[in-house]
Order: C-alpha cells, then sequence, then structure tokens
C-alpha cells in the first residue's frame, strides 16, 4: 500500500479539483441559462422537464469530479455513480431532440458527463470514449437542425459560441489538472524515497563497518574453538592455549566493537546537524539552524547529538514536516536545544503523526541526557501545528567544573 500523501499533495488536490468543479460548474451554468431562458420563452412541458434533468446531470458532475483523484487511467468507480452520471444527460440529449432552439444546448449535458468519464479510462478507450462523444454531439446538432429547421433561441444564438469553446476545452481541462498533479505527487514519493535512503544509506554503512570487524573475529575464533576441542585429550596443554587465544581475540573482538560504536556516537554536533539538515533537505522540508555555542563537556555534546540524529529521523518516519526548526539556546550555565517541526496535520493526533516514534528511543535519550546532568520534552501545538522536542545540558560536567 503506497504512503499516503503529505499535507502539501492534498493541498494540490484540493486547489486541482476545485478548479475542476469551478470550470464545470461555470459550463454548467451557461448551459442551465440557456434552457432556462428557452423555457420562459416556450412555456413546454418538454423544455421544462429538460431543465429540470440538467439541473440534476450538474449535480451528477459535481459530484463526480471526486472521482478524478484516481488519476488518468486509474478505473471507474461504483456503476451507479456512473449511471447517475450519464443517465440524466442522457435524457436531456433526447429531449432536446424534440424540443426545438436546443440543437446544440441540450447535446453539452452528454458531453460533459464523457468528458468527466474518459480520464478515469485506460488511453486508447479514452480517445475512443471522446470520440464517440464528439460524434454523438455532432449528430444531435445535425438532427435537430433537420427536424426543426435549425431554429435557434436568442442565448443560444448568443451563447453558441460560448458553450462551443468550452465544449472544446473540457476534456483539454480534465486531462492537464489531473497529469499536474500526478505530476505533484510522482515528486512527492520521491522526496519521501530520498529521505528514507539516506537514513538507509548511513545504516547500511554502519552495518558494513560492524561485519568487517565481527566476522574475521568469529571466524578466527571458531576455528580456534573447534581445534581445541580436538585437542582437549590428546594434548591439553596446547588446548588450555588456544582457549587463551580464543578468550583474548573475543576480547579484541569486543574492545573493537565498542570503539566502532563510539566513533559512530562521537560524530561531532556541528556534523550531526549538517547532516540532519541534508538528511531533511533531500526529504522535502525546509532546515533552519539557529545556533549558539554548543556545550563544552564532551558527554554533554555527544547527547545532544543524539537528540539530533533521533528527531531527525523520527521526522522522516512518523511526519509530514514540510519545515524543521533547530535551535541551540546556551547561556552560562546550560545549552537548550529546541527541534520543531510543523508535522502535527490535525489535534488529536497520536505520537507517530506528530513526528515522534512511541518505543525505547525518547527513554533512552532522556537516560543519557540524565547521565550527563540534562533532561528531555516534548510538546505539541496542535493549534500551530507543530512538535516541539526540547533537551537541556551542562554547559560543563561536574568534574570539569
Amino acid at each position: 500500500m503506497p504512503p499516503e500523501p503529505a499535507r502539501s499533495v492534498r493541498a494540490t488536490w484540493l486547489y486541482t479539483l476545485v478548479s475542476i468543479v469551478f470550470f464545470y460548474g461555470f459550463f454548467d451554468l451557461i448551459v442551465g441559462l440557456t434552457l432556462l431562458e428557452a423555457y420562459l420563452a416556450q412555456r413546454t412541458p418538454l423544455v421544462l422537464a429538460a431543465l429540470v434533468l440538467q439541473l440534476i446531470a450538474t449535480a451528477a458532475q459535481l459530484r463526480y469530479c471526486w472521482f478524478l483523484h484516481l488519476g488518468r487511467g486509474g478505473g471507474l468507480p461504483h456503476p451507479a455513480w456512473t449511471a447517475v452520471l450519464l443517465l440524466p444527460a442522457a435524457l436531456v440529449w433526447v429531449l432536446g431532440l424534440l424540443a426545438p432552439g436546443l440543437a446544440l444546448t441540450s447535446a453539452m449535458p452528454l458531453w460533459a458527463a464523457l468528458t468527466l468519464v474518459a480520464p478515469l479510462l485506460p488511453k486508447p478507450r479514452r480517445g475512443l470514449l471522446l470520440a464517440v462523444g464528439a460524434g454523438l454531439t455532432a449528430a444531435h446538432v445535425l438532427v435537430s437542425v433537420a427536424m426543426h429547421g435549425g431554429a435557434e433561441t436568442a442565448r443560444e444564438q448568443s451563447a453558441g459560441w460560448m458553450i462551443g469553446f468550452f465544449a472544446v476545452m473540457l476534456p483539454i481541462m480534465a486531462l492537464t489538472s489531473l497529469w499536474w498533479w500526478e505530476v505533484v505527487v510522482r515528486l512527492d514519493r520521491n522526496r519521501r524515497t530520498a529521505g528514507e535512503l539516506a537514513v538507509t544509506q548511513e545504516r547500511l554503512r554502519f552495518a558494513s563497518d560492524l561485519h568487517d570487524i565481527q566476522g574475521h573475529h568469529l571466524q578466527v575464533i571458531s576455528l580456534k574453538s573447534e581445534l581445541a576441542e580436538r585437542l582437549l585429550e590428546r594434548d591439553p596443554e596446547r588446548a588450555r592455549e588456544l582457549v587463551h587465544e580464543v578468550r583474548l581475540i573475543a576480547k579484541e573482538a569486543l574492545e573493537e566493537t565498542r570503539s566502532l560504536v563510539a566513533g559512530y556516537r562521537r560524530v561531532t554536533f556541528d556534523q550531526e546537524l549538517e547532516n540532519a539538515r541534508e538528511v531533511l533537505t533531500a526529504a522535502g522540508a525546509q532546515c533552519t539552524l539557529a545556533l549558539g555555542r554548543p556545550p563544552a563537556d564532551p558527554a554533554a555534546e555527544r547527547a545532544l547529538g543524539s537528540v539530533v540524529r533521533e528527531a531527525t529521523t523520527n521526522i522522516l518516519r512518523h511526519s509530514e514536516a514540510t519545515a524543521v526548526r533547530i535551535e541551540l539556546l546556551t547561556d552560562d550555565e546550560r545549552s537548550e536545544l529546541r527541534i520543531t517541526n510543523d508535522g502535527v496535520a490535525r489535534p488529536g493526533d497520536d505520537a507517530e503523526r506528530a513526528g515522534i516514534a512511541a518505543g525505547t528511543g525518547l527513554a533512552g535519550l532522556r537516560d543519557r541526557l540524565a547521565a550527563v546532568g540534562g533532561s528531555l520534552t516534548t510538546a505539541v501545538d496542535a493549534s500551530a501545528g507543530t512538535f516541539l522536542v526540547v533537551a537541556s545540558a551542562p554547559v560543563r560536567s561536574a568534574v570539569g567544573a
């Protein structure tokens, strides 16, 4: 199942939907006013029925616009919706043949309905449906002229060019709007993928280093242990030496692993900030840094760096943030790190949607900060749509003081 689009993508869809609804609504308004004028001039039940059906067709068209979020070739909704869309429009098409003066106007509801169905079909069927719709529209005009001798209402004469122009623009507008929205969705998916790849790449680097260290030592330990097992009865002294070597190799492997982890965690605070900005920018979020001086205590600086790393990972995984601000405020006694993101979509979002994951991450950060005399707090501002992480640490350790 693809990830849910970010808020910016949903906002783009709403803008696209409003544009399509407005365009079709304005077109239906022109057609409806033309039919209304025809009814006021003729006062016949036939034209009144066409006018009422046109209003129903307009409502069906505006509701059907919501299904366009499936995109071009996304498939039709439930057949009942398509039937509701096409039936009143087809009845207007038929009634227009029986009433004089509606040669072009009464053909438009069916054409508009078909231009809404066409984008949801695969490309070959889409072109075929539009060609059939254009043929039905032209046939309606020709048959109506043949039946009624080209009689037209004054409104249809004056609005004919406008109706024709909008009729040509309907499929163009619908297809280009959906194409633009699909581009935005694709860019959003690429943005998410870039952020995930940045995190995965760092994990793979660490895993590769760990494998290089542990693989060699474990292989040597395995061989020496097997040899010691074979010599245990024949040459106990040699077996004892091999067991001693195994213990030393295991101790060396443990020290190198600790050194690797320490080196991984000892990335400087400045490097952590730059990494965070690079990863967040690649993910499509604007990252702003406002930094004071870091704490002089290396342990406190490493703890704050861990907060930056963990918060960045959580923002990428669990929020839809488009703007992140990282501030470091330092006075004579403490340094306070504040990381704010706008990933809270609405009031009542859970922790993951707010930009932080439930689990051991926060507890581990609190313990690490507590070990150097610091603290960690979080806050959600639903009204502003922001999530805040505040970490503080002493400028100098008690030992250094």
